[in-house]
């Protein structure tokens, strides 16, 4: 299977969507519900490119809820900056209207603000496979994600958001780390 053309039908999918703004809707929402309970007070998320979903509005209103409830550890919500040297990603805290700057890819990413590590990760699928309890994401390629992951320690739980057109079948390599859930607009996927 060509990767690289398998990639370039997903993201032109999903900037397509006829019904994206439902999508957007059942997906936050998911993320909203599915985050409920959850004691993490770090998590990272990502700047949406390509017409990923967005996750920050929902994580800033998560991070809005945890101030509300009083909760004993402020929440922290990160973004990623990559790092050349070893082609890893650290998280840098965001918050709206956060000076930003554009990365080595050109993708917004915090100015100045404090590196942050994550116990909860969510993370931008192009594509995702699920194969028994496990699923593994399509990323762009780069592995900044699957180097990321695997260079942490404790590894963050990892959740996948796409939307449910990108589900596809591809076959994972031996250096593709699982995702432990993925979240699309109709819940969760694993």
């Amino acid at each position: 299977m060509d990767k690289q053309l398998l990639r370039k039908d997903l993201v032109a999918k999903r900037e397509n969507l006829s019904d994206k703004l439902t999508r957007i809707d059942l997906l936050t929402q998911a993320m909203r519900i599915w985050l409920m309970g959850k004691q993490d007070a770090v998590i990272g998320a990502y700047w949406p490119i390509k017409g990923e979903f967005d996750p920050l509005p929902a994580l800033h209103r998560w991070k809005e809820d945890g101030e509300l409830l009083g909760m004993p550890k402020p929440r922290r919500i990160g973004l990623p900056v990559v790092y050349k040297k070893d082609m890893t990603l650290q998280f840098h805290v965001w918050y709206p209207g956060c000076e930003m700057e554009e990365d080595a890819y050109n993708i917004p990413k915090p100015k100045d603000t404090d590196v942050i590590t994550p116990t909860l990760l969510f993370v931008p699928c192009v594509g995702f496979a699920v194969s028994g309890a496990k699923a593994y994401r399509l990323g762009y390629g780069g592995g900044f994600y699957d180097r990321t992951l695997a260079s942490l320690s404790p590894r963050p739980f990892t959740v996948g958001l796409a939307f449910d057109c990108a589900r596809c079948d591809f076959e994972p390599q031996e250096h593709d780390m699982p995702l432990d859930v993925v979240l699309t607009e109709n819940g969760a996927a694993v």
